[in-house]
């Protein structure tokens, strides 16, 4: 709870907080889920082109397939270390507020 807070505001408050810390480590999660399935949707659906398309095509859309999985793993490393990050940040976090309680 912030200092100055007014008295009124102090249970709305702490409400709205542990919301938020709730919420925090789901938002993360959906997020990560959602980047996961965007990428695989987007393979399966390129992929299913190749009985369609002409033999030059064929050729163009298996270079594209194979730099789309090249992409696919470059994102999957990045995503990797923002939830890392993120998640020790959380963690740190809830370990600092849980310290600081028990000092007072």
């Amino acid at each position: 709870m912030p200092l100055g807070t007014p008295v009124a505001l102090i249970s709305v408050i702490v409400i709205i907080e542990t919301v938020r810390a709730v919420i925090r480590p789901i938002t993360l999660a959906v997020r990560l889920a959602a980047n996961i399935v965007a990428g695989h949707l987007l393979l399966t659906l390129l992929g299913g082109q190749g009985c369609l398309t002409l033999r030059l095509t064929n050729r163009l859309l298996v270079l594209a397939l194979v730099l789309l999985i090249i992409l696919e793993r470059a994102v999957a490393c990045i995503q990797s270390y923002v939830f890392t990050v993120l998640g020790s940040l959380y963690l740190n976090e809830v370990i600092r507020v849980e310290s600081s309680k028990k000092s007072i």
